[in-house]
């Protein structure tokens, strides 16, 4: 095989890759600011002592967990606007399937967290007279965010490459660009190889933290 290797076509591309470059970390930091607040609010309903709350909560983990992220980004896209008869901005779209997908996530994440809260600051909690919600905010959280920060990070750089999968509804992320971008130039090694090292660029320093943090919190265990 004697493949010539030519990057130079993608100089004229520069500017609508660095757009579909802008679609993708928004894509991201949406979904994982949705994912970290959501996520604590569904482990709270999942530990709740009422089946009837309880129940609901572990079935959207479930389902979020036990089906492909491909097929709930596709059932977002065509399925809701046909139930509710109403156009939804497909960048938002995108943002709602990748973040309810992290929030199932990031609750077992923070579930761990939480059940890893010593039960003698619960006790405290009690014997000082904190009342629940005071108790959640200022003891439980700290501590649950804390305990499960590396695997919400894991998750974020999960979330980042999952957002690849938008651009087989058309949104004009990253990937999708790349795609436009091969097929006209009919060059996909070169271009898939470039895209591969942008998500590899903005992943590995995550991965890296999430080394760091673990290292440093088995330290702290080991004191």
């Amino acid at each position: 095989m004697h493949y010539h290797f030519d990057f130079s076509f993608l100089a004229g591309n520069v500017g609508a890759l660095l757009e579909g470059l802008k679609v993708t970390i928004e894509l991201a930091m949406a979904a994982n600011l949705m994912g970290l607040v959501l996520g604590f609010a569904l482990c709270l309903l999942v530990m709740s002592r009422w089946a009837v709350v309880r129940a609901p909560a572990q079935l959207f983990v479930e389902f979020f967990r036990c089906t492909p992220a491909l097929l709930q980004i596709v059932w977002f896209f065509y399925c809701i606007p046909m139930m509710v008869n109403v156009f939804i901005d497909p960048v938002l779209m995108g943002i709602l399937a990748l973040g309810l997908n992290l929030t199932a996530f990031n609750a077992e994440a923070y579930r761990a967290g939480v059940q890893a809260v010593p039960k003698e600051h619960l006790d405290a909690c009690v014997a000082l007279g904190l009342k629940p919600w005071q108790r959640t905010i200022f003891v439980i959280l700290p501590q649950a965010l804390r305990n499960a920060v590396p695997v919400l990070m894991t998750n974020g750089i999960g979330t980042l490459q999952q957002s690849a999968l938008v651009a087989i509804v058309a949104v004009a992320d990253l990937m999708y660009v790349a795609k436009s971008v091969a097929t006209e130039a009919y060059r996909p090694i070169e271009t898939y190889s470039v895209v591969a090292l942008v998500y590899f660029a903005l992943s590995l320093p995550v991965a890296r933290l999430v080394h760091v943090i673990e290292r440093r919190q088995d330290a702290a265990h080991q004191r």
